[in-house]
This record gives structure tokens, sequence and C-alpha cells, in this order.
């Protein structure tokens, strides 16, 4: 059973201004600890990027860039998107099927949309998910905040069960990828 960790969406522009995830910069530090785990086990480590026809997120931006701090190497797979499925229009799945993916490690950005639509999906097309429960992270809105929107996510994608495969919560400091 192979594993691969999915880093949605850490991007420049939602670490910046009005869609700047809160706490994002320790959330990053998060991220890399874990990503350096999977890249000493040999796991696919896959980049994924969101990207707009306007100028917020325009692919080759400075907001599309990576954000300031996230380790990336140059082992590291890359997927373009342009919805909050990262799945959707993409090469994920025969990124994951060429390697024999079985099971995900997902964290990122923006916690209700494409953290959410993509362990959604995942879920669907069978594959069970780690979600890094202090590895992912959004911005307010009128009715919640950050705060409430990450754990509210949290306890509603580790309580679905009618896909079969399960969200298995766990924080980026107990994340081990033992072979």
């Amino acid at each position: 059973m192979t594993t691969a960790l999915i880093i949605i969406d850490v991007q420049q522009g939602l670490c910046v201004g009005a869609h700047a995830g809160v706490g994002w910069q320790a959330m990053v530090e998060r991220i890399n600890l874990v990503a350096g785990k999977a890249r000493a086990a040999g796991l696919p480590v896959i980049l994924v990027q969101h990207e707009s026809g306007s100028d917020f997120l325009k692919h080759g931006s400075e907001s599309w860039q990576f954000a300031q701090g996230l380790k990336v190497d140059d082992s590291d797979l890359r997927i373009r998107k342009t919805t909050p499925d990262s799945f959707h229009g993409t090469d994920l799945i025969a990124t994951l099927q060429a390697r024999g993916v079985s099971t995900l490690v997902i964290c990122g950005m923006q916690t209700e949309y494409c953290v959410d639509t993509t362990t959604r999906r995942a879920l669907a097309l069978g594959f069970p998910v780690t979600l890094i429960a202090d590895g992912h992270t959004t911005v307010g809105n009128a009715a919640l905040s950050a705060d409430q929107i990450v754990r509210h996510h949290n306890l509603t994608l580790a309580g679905i069960a009618s896909f079969g495969p399960r969200v298995h919560l766990e924080l980026a400091s107990d994340i081990s990828f033992d072979l």
C-alpha cells in the first residue's frame, strides 16, 4: 500500500491580504515537517496549484507561486487545477494510479473549498485519507471564524462513513510514514 502526500494550494496569493489563511506560516512549517517525512520515506509529494483566468492566482503570477517558506523539492510532482476539486480536469488520478498510490495524506488551503472538495472526491474514488488536522487553514467569514471552519471540517470530514473509505485525523507531528 503506497501513500502520497497532497499539498493543496499553498500559494502566495492565499497568504497575503484578504485571502490570507489564519496562521498560514505555522501551517507551512507543519506541512514542511510532514513533506520531509514523506520524501525521506520515498513517497510521492504532490503539490497542487490553483489558477484562474483573472489576475488573482493567474498562472505564473506572483500570487500563483508557492507560499514563502514552503519547501519544494525537484522530485515533487505538480498538478495545476482550476476548480476546488484537485481531481476534476487534472491528471491527479492518473498520477496516483501510475505510482500505485492507494492512500492519501491531505493538507493545504482553503479548508472549506479545495481541501474539503478534494478530500470528499478522494473518498468517492476509494482512497482512505489522513487529513492533517493542523495542516489546513482558511479565512473567516460572516458566520464563522477560520478556527471554527477548520474544527468543523475536521469533525465533519472524519464523520463521513458512506463512501466506505474514511478520513482519519492526525496532527502533523504525529504523522509517520513507516514502511
